[in-house]
């Protein structure tokens, strides 16, 4: 199947069903099919050929999802652009992917004109609201039908970029095979009823935001989409649509519960949480267990694999054998259809060999299914890297237990390595949040000239809590090894993100270096 056998599914099976609400927009399955078939045969008609790229520069609205969808089924590959990225950032992933096509909202005009000006393959402007010199969206939705192209399930559906945290982003290129395959196992296994009247808030230019709107669209649910995340606003929502399911990071689940007029608001009709793109933390995700119930469902993926695993929400047991105890701090086990191994990394994370590890052992997560990348656009040396033997290597390190549960304890590149032992940024982590004065926490190394890498928390703290860096240094020894203690700790106001609620930890990297080295003048 592909993108645009879903419209037309949807269509017949749902055609006066509510399938998007976005401020006082509203459209039914069948209109939504038929705008975003207008919009795939307005560019078809301007001779924009089979498996050409459009760049979408738009905030999460009715007609981003248009333009993605019409894109699938007309044979088009969407390319949406982070908006929150700079001007010269745009320029270098445009440059990379040299579309065709821009569509843009007009708040992005200066921006789309700057982008339209470095990269010569863009013929062809289409923006929202009237701009000089741009055709309007308006005057492309004439025809309908469904396109007279056939669209091959292997064919590029977008072309996704990553977030760049560890290094310069790359165009990963997913199928309409990943794309549907990601949205059926997100629906089902995700525990989507077409009942569902679903709160979609993460930007869709993130593989996250965009398959979870697909999964409850493809179930025929109502999808209430939002620009921006604001807690208040989203907890007004909820209860005055009678929202049952959200899809949110962490983070804002975090501004959810510390937001201080949560309980005006009635949020019964809440019976489905999906958290994603960051690992929630044991102590805030049992307050989240006491104040909304046990609705959580947490999604391990990445872009270039989308489906990994999921904690379904019977799997967070709160009280039970220790086992299952623990695995409130895991990532959950594979979607159907998805092969997951451990395979062993070198002590200076480098160098890992071919063969799996045991139930325990620590090493790189490698997943193989059937949501998996084409390969990174215009980097054939690293796709072969990345996807050798068919396996996609994460860059993730942890580990299974018994019963196929796996634990995410860091990313590959930030584990810190000190003394000649592995250091693991989640345990740290993990060991800070138990503390009562600890709100969130985060870790990286800094170099040190005796053990190599030192341990560097930040941390920010409850309101009103107040709490010293020895304190929190005598309490993470009665938690973890002391050898894996942090040597230095900041409290700061908040920890920096980017736009998936992922912490930033290129930009603590730096803020921790120039700290340690202040602090160790200081004591000289």
């Amino acid at each position: 199947m592909n993108v645009g056998d879903l419209l037309e599914r949807n269509a017949h099976l749902f055609g006066r069903q509510m399938a998007f609400v976005a401020g006082e927009r509203r459209l039914t399955h069948a209109e939504f099919a038929a705008r975003a078939f207008a919009f795939g045969n307005a560019l078809i008609d301007r001779g924009i050929g089979y498996q050409s790229r459009v760049a979408i520069l738009m905030r999460n609205r009715v007609e981003y999802l248009e333009t993605l969808f019409g894109c699938g089924g007309a044979g088009l590959i969407a390319v949406p652009l982070n908006w929150r990225l700079a001007e010269a950032e745009l320029v270098r992933l445009v440059k990379d992917c040299q579309p065709e096509v821009l569509v843009y909202e007009a708040g992005f005009a200066v921006v789309a004109t700057a982008l339209s000006s470095a990269c010569s393959s863009i013929r062809c402007n289409v923006v929202l609201e009237s701009v000089a010199g741009s055709e309007t969206y308006a005057d492309l939705l004439r025809n309908g039908s469904r396109p007279s192209v056939a669209v091959d399930e292997e064919a590029i559906e977008s072309l996704v970029y990553t977030s760049g945290t560890t290094g310069e982003a790359k165009g990963v290129m997913l199928s309409h095979r990943a794309i549907v395959a990601a949205a059926r196992a997100g629906s089902w296994e995700g525990g989507v009823l077409p009942t569902d009247r679903a709160l979609i808030v993460m930007p869709l230019f993130h593989v996250g935001g965009k398959i979870e709107q697909m999964s409850f669209w493809l179930a025929g649910a109502t999808t209430y989409l939002q620009p921006a995340f604001e807690p208040g606003e989203a907890l007004a929502l909820i209860e005055r649509e009678r929202l049952t399911a959200a899809h949110l990071a962490p983070t804002m689940i975090a501004m959810l519960l510390d937001h201080p007029d949560i309980a005006k608001f009635d949020h019964r009709s809440l019976r489905l949480v999906h958290y994603a793109s960051a690992p929630m933390p044991v102590p805030l995700l049992r307050r989240a267990l006491d104040t909304f119930g046990p609705i959580f469902v947490q999604l391990y993926g990445m872009t270039e694999c989308v489906l990994g695993t999921v904690l379904k929400a019977h799997q967070h047991v709160l009280d039970g054998a220790p086992a299952q105890v623990r695995r409130l701090a895991c990532a959950g086990q594979p979607y159907l259809g998805v092969e997951l191994r451990i395979e062993r990394v070198g002590p200076a994370g480098e160098g890992a060999d071919s063969e799996g590890l045991l139930p325990g052992e620590v090493g790189e997560i490698l997943l193989r299914g059937p949501a998996l990348m084409s390969g990174y656009w215009n980097r054939t040396g690293e796709t072969i890297e990345t996807l050798r033997g068919g396996w996609m290597r994460t860059g993730d390190v942890g580990y299974l237990d018994e019963e196929g549960f796996l634990f995410v304890v860091d990313r590959k590149k930030d584990m810190i390595v000190s003394g000649g032992e592995n250091i693991y940024s989640r345990e740290v982590e993990d060991a800070l949040a138990t503390h009562t004065a600890v709100r969130e926490a985060a870790v990286v190394g800094v170099p040190d000239r005796t053990w190599g890498e030192s341990v560097f928390a930040f941390v920010t703290t409850a309101p009103g809590a107040v709490v010293t860096s020895e304190e929190l240094v005598a309490h993470c020894r009665r938690q973890i090894a002391s050898y894996k203690k942090p040597r230095f700790i900041k409290v700061i106001d908040a920890l920096p993100r980017i736009f998936n609620g992922k912490v930033d930890k290129k930009a603590l990297r730096i803020l921790a270096t120039q700290e340690a080295q202040r602090a160790l003048v200081n004591a000289q």
